[in-house]
């Protein structure tokens, strides 16, 4: 399979190649405060864009093209992984999973228009990418990014598919300070082998006449590094957003007995 972008026509729910069955991935956190699960229907597709909205928005300061919602050409072709919160039936999470059967159709995936991926075609069949991931800000407690993941380990393993990629946002509203104390530290430590290595198209750059100050790994990207994800070189700027973007790869046969079991309840 071929990763660039092209454009291709989008397709309707109805059109679109059929999503795993919802049950695959669905379950609460232990305190029944939370129930993650598939986005069904239209309107709950336009709830997580909302939340999106609010937060690269209204957080990040992105330049958005709709007023409400944060949509593009490739949602129609992705699954999305919605949190509810139990007591007021808000939206408070999303991810969204763009298998690697509907990102050939699709033109490619997302990561392609800010990276020269060609060195994961050997793996572009069995992969999958996360992308779009928020958290409301009232609910960034560990709970709602713990079953997000979660979801997306069912989600792999329900598939069969073994690899999974995404790009995680660093916003730049700090300077770029967090980006560049991020970029220090997983170079050293978490680099991915040279065959799985990808190029930005657009490289963001920490200033080197700034110091070095060390902040806190962002969550989407601490959960992939414990999982044994890797960073597949330095970060690319999307100016839509106003961030540094780190490619992430992960091979889902690397995850330890511990991380299965806490994620499907069993140990293989």
């Amino acid at each position: 399979m071929s990763l660039p972008v092209r454009a291709e026509p989008s397709p309707s729910r109805s059109t679109a190649p059929a999503t795993l069955v919802p049950s695959s991935v669905a379950h609460t956190d232990p305190y029944r405060k939370y129930e993650v699960r598939l986005a069904i229907t239209e309107n709950e597709i336009a709830e997580a864009q909302r939340l999106r909205h609010q937060v690269f928005a209204g957080e990040w300061g992105a330049a958005l093209a709709h007023t409400h919602l944060d949509v593009d050409a490739l949602d129609p072709w992705c699954d999305h992984l919605i949190v509810r919160e139990l007591g007021t039936g808000s939206v408070v999470g999303t991810y969204r999973l763009l298998p690697p059967d509907r990102a050939a159709l699709a033109g490619g995936c997302y990561a392609a228009r800010e990276f020269d991926i060609g060195s994961l075609n050997s793996i572009a069949d069995d992969l999958v990418e996360l992308g779009r991931s928020c958290v409301h800000p009232a609910h960034r407690n560990g709970a709602v990014i713990g079953l997000l993941w979660s979801a997306v380990i069912r989600y792999l393993t329900a598939g069969g598919h073994n690899w999974l990629s995404g790009c995680t946002s660093i916003p730049l509203t700090d300077s770029g300070i967090q980006a560049a104390s991020v970029w220090y530290e997983v170079s050293a430590k978490y680099r991915a082998p040279e065959s799985y290595a990808v190029t930005p198209h657009r490289p963001w750059r920490p200033d080197p006449n700034s110091p070095t100050i060390r902040t806190a790994m962002p969550p989407l990207l601490r959960g992939y590094l414990r999982l044994g994800a890797w960073v597949c070189g330095p970060p690319a700027y999307d100016p839509d957003f106003d961030c540094a973007d780190f490619f992430m790869l992960l091979d889902v046969g690397r995850l330890s007995p511990r991380h299965r079991q806490h994620f499907l309840g069993r140990s293989a």
